[in-house]
């Protein structure tokens, strides 16, 4: 007598989570911040093997000719190509905003590790501190760094740097006692691993997303401080470009050239908006609360 096999229903392996790349390509911001920040990374990298014409060399002939084919966004007051000044006003940009986030990231990282690791007075000392270099905004400092040594971009960027300091030790310090608190935390301790040890091997590996996100989004800032610096004449100094001052150069001649400050204004706008874009399309695909809702 033959019996009727019964078919268990097989239930299938949960699925995978999606891998970053997956998450990625499903965020327009993510996306949309991506391609403009390559685009201006690229035109700072053309900058220095190629462009149209030398961002230094004046040609009082053809000053303030309109967009042209031999001058595709025309030319300034001094003859100089607009095409050429916004290729090579990029790298100011860029240079600045990496230089001086580096600066904050390192240093404030530092700081903000140190102050939840040790606790007790250590972190109420580094608070404090970073309170105090609160009250000296990067204009401000600027402003004092530029009356005691003159203009220039170093000192912007010191004026950025140290401003980004304490955002950076508040941000890392805040995400740094959150991890302390876990179990694997604990099970460190329990295998007798220093305090050293655990902040570089489970403590920063774990807020590190959070830095960059906070990376990215404060090169975005560092970028409108720089143009801003540069606009007031204690950023990068002539011969050199930079949008800002293009900015400052053109407000003199907004009824003859109106476009020479839609250009370098719109560079600034992009580059800003593809930074912040991209910064928060990161937040979203490196967070995995955020990966398990999508």
């Amino acid at each position: 007598m033959s019996q009727s096999a019964t078919h268990m229903p097989s239930s299938a392996p949960p699925s995978a989570p999606p891998g970053f790349w997956q998450r990625a390509v499903r965020n327009h911001s993510f996306l949309i911040g991506a391609v403009l920040t390559v685009l201006v990374l690229c035109m700072a990298a053309l900058s220095y093997v190629w462009t149209p014409y030398s961002a230094y060399t004046t040609d009082m002939d053809v000053a303030l000719d309109p967009p042209s084919a031999a001058h595709w966004l025309g030319t300034d007051a001094y003859g100089r190509d607009v095409v050429s000044l916004l290729l090579v006003g990029a790298r100011s940009s860029i240079m600045v905003g990496v230089i001086a986030v580096g600066i904050g990231l390192l240093i404030g990282g530092a700081l903000g590790l140190l102050a939840a690791a040790r606790r007790g007075w250590v972190e109420e000392l580094v608070m404090r501190l970073a309170d105090f270099t609160f009250a000296f905004p990067a204009l401000l400092l600027a402003i004092m760094l530029t009356a005691v040594y003159g203009p220039s971009i170093r000192n912007a960027i010191i004026a950025i740097g140290v401003f980004y300091i304490p955002t950076f030790a508040r941000v890392t310090r805040a995400s740094a006692k959150q991890v302390w608190t876990r179990d694997y935390i604990l099970a460190a301790r329990a295998c007798g691993k220093g305090t050293l040890r655990i902040t570089l091997e489970h403590v920063l590996p774990n807020i590190l997303p959070a830095l960059i996100v906070q990376a990215t989004i404060q090169f975005a800032l560092a970028i409108l401080a720089e143009a801003a610096l540069s606009y007031l004449g204690l950023g990068t100094q002539a011969p050199d470009p930079s949008w800002g001052r293009m900015l400052a150069e053109a407000q003199t001649l907004m009824f003859q050239s109106p476009l020479l400050s839609v250009w370098p204004g719109m560079a600034i706008a992009l580059t800003v908006l593809g930074l912040n874009l991209l910064g928060d399309g990161l937040r979203d695909v490196l967070d995995p609360r955020l990966a398990r809702k999508r």
